[in-house]
């Protein structure tokens, strides 16, 4: 399927991209289902608040449109949506007027090995740590260079994420998803005030949570976290969410909470 720049068929964008020179734009991946994009509104939220910090002044109507019309077209699989500030001349200026540009990008419907979900991961101990900067904390940006870092640490099948710190030592989240902690009951995730990617499967089972009678808490986590915890699980808009089985030398099974998220992640998932 032909990708789309401005609602246009297109392979291609100019050298004078900001996005390519500066990473100046946002993302969202979407997972999409019987030509519906899941969680639609939590993307398109995320979306909205990039552009507010970032001070793109994006046309939301338009892009929720042509995301639905191109999930249309695409069925089943994944849509990578790219906000760019657009194009420019060199230097770091914005050029004024210059209009925001919208890539639209797919993908087949990602396939992981179904003991993921079913028996739990294993967490690699990622050596990249986040910066923190308050300004970008929950963004989903195009500078990933992070991540590009962290996941280069390990190959082969043994890992199928890895666990990312910030600079002070405290837990974050995933290469590519988010994490929980159950501990007493209670389900536990990281503030990311400072650092990380506010995901949006992580927003909506914190919106969910209370509806199916769990308690949950946004706090700074700690590894002594990992170490007292019950559970641990991670969650993307993609997969949906996985038990954690082993990190480093701690163990875990899959519990009752997990699979209990497990079960309002599909239900969103297939809304």
């Amino acid at each position: 399927m032909h990708s789309w720049v401005d609602g246009l068929p297109a392979d291609a964008l100019t050298l004078s991209s900001r996005g390519l020179a500066y990473g100046d734009g946002l993302f969202e991946t979407i997972a999409v289902r019987a030509g519906q994009p899941s969680l639609l509104t939590y993307h398109l939220d995320r979306l909205a608040l990039g552009c507010q910090r970032l001070a793109i002044d994006a046309d939301h109507p338009l892009i929720r449109d042509e995301v639905c019309r191109y999930a249309g077209l695409l069925g089943d699989g994944v849509l990578k949506l790219i906000l760019t500030r657009g194009d420019s001349q060199r230097g770091y200026a914005p050029a004024a007027g210059a209009p925001p540009r919208r890539i639209l990008q797919a993908s087949p419907a990602a396939s992981y090995p179904p003991q993921n979900a079913e028996q739990g991961v294993r967490l690699f101990a990622c050596q990249t740590r986040l910066a923190e900067q308050p300004l970008l904390a929950g963004l989903k940006h195009l500078n990933r260079l992070e991540q590009v870092l962290a996941r280069a640490e390990w190959q082969g099948a043994e890992y199928a994420e890895g666990l990312m710190r910030d600079v002070s030592g405290r837990v974050i989240e995933g290469v590519y998803s988010n994490l929980f902690v159950v501990r007493d009951g209670v389900l536990y995730t990281a503030d990311l005030a400072r650092c990380g990617v506010a995901g949006v499967m992580r927003a909506a089972l914190l919106d969910e949570a209370p509806r199916h009678g769990i308690t949950a808490r946004v706090v700074d986590l700690a590894l002594a976290d990992l170490e007292q915890a019950d559970e641990v699980l991670l969650c993307n808009s993609v997969y949906g969410v996985w038990p954690v089985r082993a990190f480093a030398s701690l163990n875990w099974s899959p519990g009752p909470l997990t699979r209990k998220l497990q079960a309002i992640a599909r239900t969103l998932l297939d809304a």
